[in-house]
C-alpha cells in the first residue's frame, strides 16, 4: 500500500458514518455543485395553443370555480423538472381559463403575478380595490401580498397567461397566501391607476431585461394599444433591426414591474433572424401574433399564436418569422441584476 492512501475499509467507514450524521464529502460533489456554466434542469420547450385551449375549454365544462378550486388553471410543466409544475426553474407559468359569468374568488400571496390576456373580452381583475378591465395584449399587475380576483361579465371563455414568480419564493421558503373574508373585494374606482398613469412616456423602457427594482410598479394595467405604439415607434427608429423590444416599466422608478419579475414585449421583422443571445435567468415567451421559429440552446421550437414556450438560463436562443411577429415575454432577470448574477453573451 503506497505511504499515505487510507485502506478502502476506511473509506467505506468514514463515508458511511458521515451519511448516518447527514454529511456529505465536497470532494466528491464539487464538480456537480460548481459547474463552469449554468447546468439548469429545465431544457428548451414548447406548449402548442392547438393543445392547450381545447383542454382548457373541457376545464371550463368540467371544474367548477369556488373556494375549494380557486383558479382554473393549466400549469406549464417542464419536462426536466421531475414532474414540478414549473415551466423552469425560477418561473410559473400557465393558461389560466374563465367562463361567462364566472368569478375567480378573492385571494392574496407573496408570490407576485402577472397576467398577459389572449383572448375574450369583458373581463376585469380587481387589483386592491382596482378594477382592471382587460383585452386581448392588455398586461396586468397583481404584486406580492395584494388582494385579486377575476370576473368574467361577458359571452364568451377568456384565456390568459398567468406569470408568477412562485418557484422563487418556495426555493426563499418565503410562500403566504391568505383568502379574501368575502367571495370578491368590493371594487372602487374603475382602472385608477391607469387613469393616474395615462399617457407617461415612463411606462415603457428600451431594451429587453428588467432593472431591479425594491417596490411594484404603482401602475396595474398596460394597454396593448400603448404597447403596439411603442413597438411601432421603435421599428421606425431602428428599420434595419431584426428586432425590437421594449419593457414595461415602473413609470415611478424607472424599474421593473414587479421587484422579481421582468416583461418584455418583442417585435419580430419579417425574413430576418435576430441575434444569437444568451443570458443567465430564465425566460418564457408567449406568441401574441404571428408565426415564426426560435432556436434555442440547439433546439428548434416552430411556434404560432398562443403558443408558449421556454428559456431556460444561459442557453442560446435566436428567433425569427418570416411575415413577423410579436412576443412576449416573463423572465427573472430583476433578481439576477440585484445580486449582482446577470450576465448576457449576444452574437450578431
Amino acid at each position: 500500500m503506497t505511504s499515505g492512501t487510507a485502506p478502502s475499509a476506511d473509506f467505506d467507514s468514514l463515508y458511511r458514518d458521515m451519511r448516518a450524521a447527514h454529511l456529505y464529502p465536497l470532494w466528491q460533489i464539487e464538480r456537480d455543485l460548481l459547474t463552469e456554466h449554468p447546468m439548469p434542469r429545465a431544457i428548451p420547450w414548447l406548449w402548442r395553443a392547438a393543445e392547450m385551449y381545447p383542454l382548457g375549454e373541457r376545464a371550463i365544462r368540467a371544474v367548477p370555480l369556488d373556494r375549494g378550486g380557486e383558479r382554473r388553471v393549466l400549469s406549464l410543466g417542464n419536462p426536466g423538472l421531475r414532474g414540478a409544475p414549473y415551466a423552469a426553474g425560477t418561473l410559473w407559468g400557465a393558461l389560466q381559463c374563465l367562463g361567462p359569468g364566472e368569478t375567480a374568488p378573492a385571494h392574496r400571496h407573496t408570490p407576485g403575478a402577472i397576467r398577459f390576456v389572449l383572448t375574450g373580452t369583458g373581463v376585469w381583475t380587481t387589483v386592491n380595490g382596482d378594477r382592471c378591465d382587460m383585452g386581448p395584449g392588455d398586461l396586468v399587475l397583481t404584486p406580492s401580498w395584494f388582494w385579486h380576483d377575476h370576473t368574467n361579465s361577458g359571452d364568451q371563455n377568456m384565456f390568459w397567461f398567468d406569470g408568477l414568480d412562485l418557484p422563487m419564493v418556495e426555493a426563499l421558503d418565503a410562500v403566504f397566501y391568505e383568502q379574501y373574508s368575502d367571495y370578491t373585494q368590493l371594487a372602487g374606482e374603475r382602472n385608477k391607476s391607469e387613469r393616474a398613469f395615462a399617457g407617461s412616456p415612463a411606462r415603457y423602457r428600451a431594451g429587453a431585461a428588467g432593472v431591479a427594482g425594491s417596490e411594484p410598479s404603482p401602475l396595474l394595467v398596460y394597454r396593448w394599444q400603448d404597447t403596439s405604439a411603442e413597438l411601432n415607434r421603435l421599428a421606425r427608429e431602428q428599420p434595419e433591426a431584426a428586432i425590437v423590444s421594449t419593457v414595461f416599466a415602473n413609470p415611478a422608478t424607472g424599474a421593473s414591474v414587479l421587484p422579481t419579475l421582468s416583461c418584455s414585449m418583442h417585435r419580430l421583422s419579417g425574413g430576418r433572424r435576430t441575434p444569437v443571445l444568451r443570458r443567465t435567468g430564465n425566460s418564457i415567451f408567449v406568441v401574441f401574433r404571428g408565426s415564426g421559429s426560435s432556436a434555442v440552446g440547439g433546439t428548434r421550437l416552430d411556434w404560432a399564436d398562443g403558443d408558449m414556450l421556454v428559456v431556460p438560463s444561459w442557453a442560446p436562443a435566436e428567433h425569427w418569422s418570416d411575415a413577423g411577429a410579436d412576443l412576449f415575454e416573463l423572465s427573472d432577470a430583476p433578481v439576477l441584476r440585484a445580486l449582482g448574477l446577470y450576465r448576457e453573451e449576444k452574437t450578431p
